[in-house]
């Protein structure tokens, strides 16, 4: 748990930002906002989640918040990482998982060319700007002030943060669609664990996602999916 000194200190009479910070009612309610928004799209629930931050006056860098070292750096190997993670799925992973090779929710999307700038905004923006600071950043913060930041904790944050993550994929992609969010949940939350920066999973995330926009859009994913497994 954090201790008293690195705390933030509230004014006497701010009992609004304190109680956002909190549990009470008033953070549980912020919870439920935020929750209910990323329910419509992970988008609004990162917006949320940063005006809660902001409010809140929760230092940016225990979002994950923090300049990297290298911006050209981050999204290099953010974007490389993204790209072979999704190759390694769509041909190794989810065919031993017995997934279909096609998805059949994006199925529309193969030579689509009119679709690929509204998929562009969901894949960058959506994907990996808004689920990485709700479902990593955001939710992390949350559950590290309730169970501590010890390895054995983030270990369980890094478990229930895949999970929601998961939960959240399955009415537009099944079953196939929660495993694979259960394995790049747990890829990214660990990550976000070990590092506690969200650029990195932002490029990663983003990158994994357009990888599989393109794979789609070429009409290679049963070809990649019986690359290795015929």
């Amino acid at each position: 748990m954090l201790s008293a000194a690195s705390e933030p200190a509230f004014p006497a009479d701010d009992h609004f930002t304190a109680g956002l910070r909190g549990f009470g009612p008033l953070g549980i309610l912020s919870i439920v906002v935020i929750a209910a928004g990323t329910l419509v799209t992970p988008l609004i629930g990162a917006v949320l989640a940063l005006g809660w931050a902001w409010r809140s006056r929760t230092p940016w860098r225990e979002i994950g918040y923090v300049r990297p070292k290298s911006w050209i750096g981050s999204l290099i190997s953010g974007a490389a990482f993204g790209s072979a993670f999704k190759l390694l799925m769509k041909a190794i992973v989810m065919p031993l998982l017995g997934a279909d090779p096609i998805n059949s929710t994006y199925h529309y999307l193969i030579g689509n060319t009119a679709a690929l700038p509204g998929m562009l905004f969901a894949t960058i923006v959506v994907a990996g700007f808004g689920e990485e600071t709700v479902f990593r950043g955001y939710l992390f913060e949350r559950l590290g002030k309730l169970l501590g930041t010890g390895v054995a904790a983030k270990m369980l944050i890094v478990l229930l943060g895949a999970g929601l993550f998961a939960i959240r994929h399955y009415s537009d992609q099944g079953l196939a669609g929660v495993q694979q969010a259960v394995i790049t949940g747990l890829v990214f939350g660990i990550i976000f664990a070990v590092t506690g920066r969200i650029w990195m999973p932002i490029c990663a995330h983003a990158a994994f996602d357009l990888t599989a926009l393109g794979i789609i859009y070429l009409d290679l994913e049963s070809d990649l999916a019986h690359l290795v497994f015929k």
